[in-house]
């Protein structure tokens, strides 16, 4: 029997309508056109049967003909399950579509790549890596989306062992990115090297681990990470292995206690856990200071209190200057190892985004500006050439 909605539920529907994001999003964000014109039998013929029986026969001889032959090249699926997303947490895949929806989008409009949103209705390790990979066949990259930690770790190493298409998990790697090329500029604006920055990162989740261990790898000199408990060093009892590890290779200083301990003489701030910091611990960095506070909606200290103490200040939100944004890497990290079909994407592809997109801001370097708009043209073809040249030099790329 047909359920007809009742003039309340209508009244409340109506009444979401008149906030503007909920109008934009009714309906949805994404549909599919055909790339084609079906106008008349013959068309009809060869973008269905008979013709396409020849080009299904090709494919079943030859399956590289597939990408050749079909959209999968130019298609990534966007993958979630719903438990970390932005800053709202496990909400659920229903509920983390509009989320997904938008990715797709950003891959559109940013870089010409098609995008998928899919949100799976599981959450253990094996049952997400199993759908990914019967479901991988039909695409020709998997970027993972909103997966909590530390499940998101290993769920992205079995797919990129797994599968021989890019697999990218982007809140770890196309936050890293971005943050690294900000660096580069921020390092670059106040005289330093990144060998001379002490680094302190608020958040040990998916992006705080990766962003820290991307860092590190570029040089940076020593990083302090911090999690809800405080500074993560070795001998901390409660450390996941992911947690041990890093604490291995991190706090070389040793240190101990609140996350406002280490700050006091530090060189830079990351937040990405959605804490708050005090005033009084910016105050005690180090002159010159770099801060990021990149939690969304609300950054861990608002950036006019941040701008008394620190001579450059980022955040994730685009009405303030120097915008870390994902969005900055990963369309053009996607496309640039699509057109070259490469089979992964390395550890140099990533650094080379970060140093083509720290390269775009070029002779425009200031306070406001160590990181380029999203909306700035050159970014995507500058990421998109530097990841492309790198997976060929790398020996990964197909093409």
């Amino acid at each position: 029997m047909a359920v007809t909605p009742s003039s309340a539920s209508l009244e409340a529907l109506q009444s979401l309508d008149l906030d503007p994001a909920f109008a934009l999003h009714r309906g949805g964000k994404l549909e599919i056109r055909s790339t084609v014109p079906v106008r008349d039998a013959a068309d009809l013929a060869l973008a269905y049967t008979p013709g396409v029986a020849r080009v299904c026969s090709a494919i079943a001889d030859a399956p590289e003909l597939a990408k050749d032959y079909t959209w999968i090249s130019n298609v990534v699926a966007v993958v979630s399950d719903g438990t970390a997303v932005l800053g709202l947490g496990d909400i659920g895949p229903a509920a983390a579509m509009p989320v997904m929806e938008g990715k797709a989008l950003l891959f559109k409009q940013f870089a010409g790549v098609d995008a998928v949103p899919i949100c799976l209705d599981c959450t253990g390790v094996d049952e997400l890596v199993e759908t990914v990979v019967r479901l991988a066949p039909s695409f020709g990259g998997i970027n993972l989306e909103d997966i909590s930690a530390p499940r998101c770790f290993e769920v992205e190493a079995r797919l990129r062992e797994i599968l021989d298409i890019p697999v990218f998990h982007d809140d770890q790697h196309g936050t890293a990115i971005v943050t690294l090329a900000a660096l580069r500029n921020a390092a670059r604006l106040t005289g330093r090297s990144l060998g001379e920055l002490r680094v302190v990162v608020a958040g040990a989740g998916a992006s705080g681990i990766a962003v820290s261990r991307f860092l590190l790898d570029a040089g940076v000199g020593d990083i302090a990470v911090a999690d809800s408990k405080g500074l993560i060093h070795e001998g901390r009892d409660g450390l996941n292995p992911v947690k041990q590890a890093l604490a291995r290779d991190s706090n070389r200083a040793g240190l101990s206690g609140s996350i406002e301990r280490a700050l006091a003489g530090a060189d830079v701030f990351v937040g990405l856990s959605g804490s708050t910091v005090s005033e009084e611990a910016i105050a005690s960095m180090a002159p010159e200071s770099i801060v990021f506070a990149l939690s969304n909606p609300t950054p861990e200290v608002r950036p006019e209190i941040a701008r008394k103490y620190a001579r450059v200040v980022a955040t994730g939100r685009s009405d303030f200057p120097n915008q870390i944004n994902n969005v900055l890497a990963f369309p053009g990290v996607f496309r640039g190892a699509m057109d070259v079909r490469a089979t992964t994407i390395t550890e140099n592809m990533k650094v080379a985004a970060a140093e083509a997109l720290a390269a775009v801001v070029g002779d425009d370097l200031s306070a406001d500006c160590v990181i380029p708009s999203p909306f700035d043209e050159r970014v995507a073809p500058a990421v998109i050439a530097a990841v492309s040249a790198q997976a060929r030099a790398d020996g990964v790329a197909r093409l």
